[in-house]
This record gives C-alpha cells, structure tokens and sequence, in this order.
C-alpha cells in the first residue's frame, strides 16, 4: 500500500474543493478508481498520473515522488571489476541506507534485474568487459525513463560523451561518501534516500 500517494491525492483533491466524483469525470475514471489510489490499494500508472497532475494543476514530480517514496529505491553499481563492487556497495549503503543496493559484474544481467525492479539509481561503468556504460544506460533509460544514471570511471576524457546520454552525473572512481553525496544533489529524479541528511 502506498500511504504516502494516496494522502498527497486526498490532501491536493481536498484543496481543490473537488469531491472524488467530479475529479474521476475529469479523469474519465469511475469513483471507486480515485477511492482505491485515496486508499492505498491502487497506484495510477505512468500516464494516468500525469493526467492526474494535469486534471489537478500541479507538478506532476509531486505525484512521482509521492508514488515512489514508500518504496524502497533501487540502487544498482555495475563494473566488472569485483574490487570496484566489494568497495563501492557499503559506500552507497552508507550514504542511501533505505535503499536495496545490488551490484552486478555485467550488463545483462543488470538490464533483466531492470526489467523487473524499477532502478532508480544507477552507477555504471563507463568501459565493461562486453558491453558500454554508455549503451547501458540507453537501455535502462528505455526500460524506465526516471532512472537516474552516474557514470563511473578512471578516465576523464569520457565525460562529453556520457552527457550526450541522459545521465544525471559523472564520477571518477572509486566511489567515496562524500563524491555520492554530491552526486545525489544532481538527480534528475531525486528520491527519498533515508538517513540524517534527509
């Protein structure tokens, strides 16, 4: 249940002055659909909430934000190096501690994780062994088009192409608290990320 979307929808309808009914018209929804999203047991989708933000003259990052905070974020680090993992995974547990943070050696197996687990955090390897970051984060984009990216290398001279991708940032490794911490201040899609700075 997401209790967070759900009094943010109430709360915005509310002050609207409009009754379920009238905003599920405006919708072209039934009462009992703006019920279930008040109530928790439903979530719009992508479309539907950005009708929503549209029907109720608000910001639509304001739904998004409030749909995804009861969850926990998604946050993956791809490199095929397991030094860069065994390092980098308690750096970013540290700094999101409500999140699941999951590393992968690959691409692929980082796009099926993708496929099934809303990521909104990704920190890539520019250079993989099989695959490139930059191709990499394409397709994660077109799996989920709110998913922030940092590129992570070793090299400097790959930073112009990263930017031509999408991606919210772009870090030297290795990862270090303080280097995620400023690169959470550039998300794109910010989330909520848990512990005391927040």
């Amino acid at each position: 249940m997401n209790q967070t979307f759900a009094n943010t929808l109430k709360r915005i309808r509310t002050e609207k002055g409009l009754s379920q009914q009238t905003l599920a018209d405006k919708m072209f929804v039934t009462q009992s659909t703006i019920a279930r999203w008040e109530n928790g047991s439903r979530l719009p989708d992508t479309v539907m909430t950005t009708r929503l933000a549209t029907v109720l003259g608000v910001d639509v990052n304001t739904l998004f934000t409030a749909a995804e905070s009861d969850e926990s974020p998604n946050v993956i680090l791809v490199d095929d190096m397991k030094l860069i993992l065994s390092d980098g995974l308690p750096v970013l547990e540290e700094v999101i501690p409500n999140a699941n943070v999951i590393g992968f050696l690959g691409a692929e197996e980082a796009i099926k994780y993708a496929e099934n687990n809303r990521v909104s955090l990704a920190f890539l390897d520019i250079e993989l062994r099989n695959a490139r970051g930059l191709d990499l984060c394409r397709d994660l984009l077109a799996i989920n088009p709110r998913t922030n990216v940092v590129y992570l290398t070793a090299y400097s001279d790959y930073s112009l192409d990263a930017w031509s991708t999408g991606a919210s940032g772009f870090m030297l490794k290795p990862l270090t608290v303080e280097g995620v911490k400023e690169q959470l201040k550039n998300l794109r899609y910010p989330f909520y990320i848990g512990g005391d700075d927040e």
